[in-house]
Formats: C-alpha cells, sequence, structure tokens
C-alpha cells in the first residue's frame, strides 16, 4: 500500500494528472474538496479560507488568530495522516509532500509548467479569458502556496529537492506523465523491516481515521470502485 502525493502549479493540469494517476492505480483521490469534507465534521467550515490567506502583519501578534490558524493546521495534518495510514491514496495539494516527507512508502510529485503556458491555458478555458487576469491569477496562486509552505512547515514549495519526482507538463504531456507516476508507484520498493520510516508509523487520531474512511469509501462507491 503506498501513498502519492501531488503538488501543482496553477495551470500546470497537475490535478489532471493526479486524476489520471489515482484512476490507473485504482487508487482514491483526496483533493480540496475530500479533505474539506473531513474537517467540516469537525466545525472546521472556514478552512478554506484560512488556508488560501496569508496572515497580515498585525495578526501575527494577536493570540486568538495564531491559536485559531494553529488549531486549523493541526487538523489539517492529522488527516493528512490519516489519509496515509489508509494508504492506496493521490493526495493533491494542502502541503501533503511535507507533512509525509522522509517516508519509505510515499511517492512526492511536483507538477510544474512554464509560467507563460500556465497563463495561455487559463486564456484557452472558458473561466479566464482576460490575458491579464490569468497572469495576476498565476502569480497570486503562486504567491499563497509559497507562503503557506514556508510558514507553515518552514519549506520551499517550489524546489525540486523536497519531492521524488518533478513533472513539467511543458515538455510531458499529462497522460505521460499520469504514466509516469504509475510506473514509480509499481516500482518503488519498500523495505519489510529495517529502519526505513513508512506510514505505518504515523501517529494518527482514531476519530479523524474513521471520517476519513467514511469519506474515501463513500467517493470510491460514488465513482463505481
Amino acid at each position: 500500500m503506498s501513498v502519492v502525493t501531488i503538488s501543482r502549479e496553477f495551470g500546470s493540469l497537475g490535478s489532471l494528472v493526479a486524476e489520471g494517476a489515482a484512476r490507473t492505480l485504482g487508487y482514491h483521490l483526496a483533493d480540496k474538496s475530500t479533505i474539506e469534507t473531513v474537517l467540516k465534521d469537525y466545525g472546521l467550515v472556514q478552512f478554506s479560507r484560512e488556508y488560501d490567506s496569508i496572515p497580515g502583519f498585525w495578526e501575527r501578534f494577536d493570540a486568538q488568530k495564531r491559536e485559531e490558524r494553529q488549531h486549523h493546521i493541526n487538523m489539517l495534518n492529522k488527516c493528512i495522516c490519516a489519509m496515509a495510514r489508509h494508504g492506496n491514496v493521490v493526495i493533491v495539494g494542502r502541503g501533503g509532500f511535507a507533512v509525509l516527507a522522509n517516508l519509505a512508502d510515499v511517492l512526492n510529485v511536483r507538477i510544474q509548467a512554464p509560467s507563460p503556458l500556465r497563463i495561455r491555458r487559463l486564456v484557452e478555458a472558458p473561466e479566464i479569458a482576460d490575458p491579464g487576469l490569468a497572469e495576476q491569477a498565476v502569480a497570486k496562486n503562486d504567491h499563497l502556496q509559497q507562503q503557506f509552505i514556508k510558514t507553515i512547515y518552514g519549506q520551499e514549495w517550489d524546489t525540486a529537492k523536497a519531492f521524488d519526482l518533478v513533472i513539467d507538463t511543458g515538455k510531458i504531456p499529462p497522460g505521460l506523465a499520469a504514466e509516469m507516476i504509475v510506473q514509480a508507484v509499481r516500482d518503488l520498493r519498500v523495505p519489510e523491516t529495517g529502519g526505513e520510516h513508512t506510514t505505518a508509523g504515523l501517529p494518527v487520531d482514531s476519530d479523524i481515521c474513521e471520517a476519513v474512511d467514511r469519506v474515501l469509501d463513500l467517493a470510491a462507491a460514488g465513482a463505481g470502485r
């Protein structure tokens, strides 16, 4: 049982790659909506807002806001760990690569593409037709992700050394990118004994594990798996 985390740049088609890899592997796909569904069971209905915001200067000195934010992050980390313990899952975004770093049975993947290509893809999509707005959207999203990973986990979001596999969809089409991930997972060698750290050793919250199992199983049933 292996886990794949996929970190992707906005406009890189990373979600499409994740869907293809999960489908071929027969894995659960845990994306933004999946994680939010689990966290809503614990009253964290504002999680998306917290994730997509960067604390302002004065907010950093507000003890209550810091405590609330830390609670959100703690719950997110517990959710990701519970999904990893469930196994056979592709986790998209939400800092999964940072939470599950250095685990022998986790493949951390980054999907990227040159900024001009990402902007062009957004313009060609029906949501954003204006090139200026598309450029702003790409820059804003990159900044938010960089700041979130740096602030919360103390890591660089856009460095190759944090990942096992980096794929540029400017050169590698999404279908082939998904195949590369599938092959990497199938070739992943996880020692059965020894000093390697694996997801089996992750500390997990039993209640969150039950919530994760329920949400993933319902999603799988809805997808006909």
